[in-house]
């Protein structure tokens, strides 16, 4: 093959596993935020009493993260699969198409109350809706855990999987905060097709099959336009046991303690990112502005992402890392102080949204070369299962932050459409406690897990790299 020949592949794959996170991260979005908009405060139970509504969106609430946090455990044993999964089209792209078409589909219907089964039998749509929200929350996770776990498979330098995850990367936060920007024109759009004058059950649907069409066509471009890369750390065709798995987890401190981190990070992150409907609409009554909220993401995440690469060869990850906290501590106290003050709003969103790619590339980054850090340490490489740990993550966030705002919509009286001239100083208060003060103290925590407990840096991983490729080369020699 020819230099220009795989200067071209390299670049067909980086693209096509780029397009891969622009659906998984609007799917993300859909799921952990305005899936819980839909269901807590305007349409899923629209048709209900009062005193109904209000006790289904508990129940659901409180299903979600019960089968959000029992799937945790679940997650390293799916990393174990696509670990020890072998077929023509590698390890990872089979779980691609089955985790990706799966989900787009199951999300589908949860955003149409299960085909209007929501309206017909509560009981039956409780029993129904968990099987399949535990089915969609597998499926996808496969894809989420097959997406990362390719990054160590596509390239051993760590300065390659920094442009795979910086394209990733930049495509999730297109997709992503694309999903916040679109939401409620789409379901406008849905809605005013059937004649309805206000957000409906056929508005949120539109959205679902948007959504879901998206996750499909990009899964598949991730399936059928990368490639992986041969290498000697990749060698060993040891199969790894489902305890084995999570012995890998274990031992892994580095990794242990960048997840600690980055999990505090991400429940304040989607917590506070779920309100902020709540606070466009009851604190500062202009719902009409909520897209600003995606805009002001969309635009940060398309300026800095590129840029992430070049920001880095200045400037360790570790301090983009600890420097992003900051701002996203300084965006909370204009929160907190100013959560009336448009302007200052608007102001506060941008130093929230600024720092998110440092921060969540630096995680993943790290999380990525802590695979090499955990084989030197204990002799087996695990890609899939390491990789696990991200999803999971995300997974126990968005169980946390999704209860957070399902349970604060209902102490704060902000569901099924409120007058905002209803609403009290203390349930103003709730909702700031809960949105902003509370999230605040969780991002100056993980600041100082990461400050003192994470010491895996890209100098580090060099060396770790080159003391594997030294050892396998002695191996080679004597079993010579």
């Amino acid at each position: 093959m020819s230099h220009n020949q795989g200067a071209h592949k390299s670049w067909v794959s980086r693209i096509c596993y780029a397009i891969g996170n622009l659906g998984q991260a609007a799917y993300y979005n859909a799921l952990s935020t305005f899936f819980v908009t839909y269901y807590a405060a305007q349409t899923l139970f629209r048709d209900y009493e009062a005193e109904e509504a209000t006790a289904m969106i508990g129940i659901i609430t409180a299903l979600v993260f019960i089968i959000r946090i029992v799937e945790i455990f679940i997650d390293p044993l799916l990393g174990n699969l696509v670990d020890n999964t072998t077929s023509r089209w590698g390890r990872f792209k089979p779980w691609q198409v089955i985790g990706g078409v799966g989900s787009s589909i199951l999300l589908f219907a949860i955003f149409t109350g299960l085909f209007g089964l929501v309206n017909v039998n509560k009981g039956v749509f409780i029993v129904v809706f968990i099987i399949v929200f535990v089915v969609l929350d597998v499926l996808y996770s496969l894809r989420d855990i097959s997406y990362w776990g390719m990054i160590p498979a596509l390239s051993s330098s760590s300065q390659e999987r920094s442009v795979y995850t910086a394209l990733g990367t930049f495509t999730g936060s297109i997709g992503y905060n694309g999903v916040t920007a679109i939401v409620i024109p789409v379901v406008g759009f849905f809605s005013y097709i059937v004649g309805a004058d206000r957000e409906s059950q056929a508005g949120w649907t539109g959205f679902g099959a948007v959504i879901g069409i998206l996750g499909i066509v990009t899964c598949l471009a991730v399936a059928f336009g990368t490639r992986e890369e041969e290498s000697v750390l990749r060698d060993s065709g040891d199969k790894s046991s489902p305890l084995q798995a999570f012995q890998a987890i274990g031992r892994n401190d580095q990794l242990l303690w960048v997840s600690v981190s980055y999990v505090l990070y991400s429940i304040a992150n989607v917590a506070t990112t779920g309100f902020m409907i709540y606070l466009f609409k009851f604190v500062l009554r202009l719902p009409d502005s909520y897209s600003i909220v995606g805009i002001i993401a969309f635009v940060v995440g398309l300026i800095v992402t590129p840029l992430y690469p070049a920001i880095n060869r200045r400037v360790p990850r570790r301090y983009l890392y600890l420097g992003g906290m900051v701002l996203m501590a300084t965006a909370y106290i204009l929160f907190i102080l100013f959560s009336k003050n448009p302007t200052i709003v608007f102001i506060a969103l941008v130093l929230f949204y600024l720092p998110a790619t440092c921060i969540q590339m630096t995680a993943i980054l790290t999380i990525t070369d802590s695979v090499e850090y955990g084989q030197l340490k204990t002799g087996k490489r695990n890609e899939a299962v390491t990789l696990s740990v991200r999803p999971m993550l995300d997974k126990i966030a968005g169980a946390l932050s999704n209860s957070i705002v399902g349970f604060v919509a209902i102490a704060a009286a902000m569901t099924n459409d409120v007058d905002p001239n209803l609403l009290t100083t203390a349930n103003i208060e709730t909702f700031k406690t809960a949105a902003f003060y509370a999230p605040l103290g969780v991002i100056v925590l993980a600041f100082l897990v990461f400050a003192f407990k994470v010491s895996l840096t890209e100098k580090k991983h060099g060396e770790i790299v080159e003391i594997l490729k030294q050892n396998m080369s002695r191996a080679d020699i004597t079993e010579g």
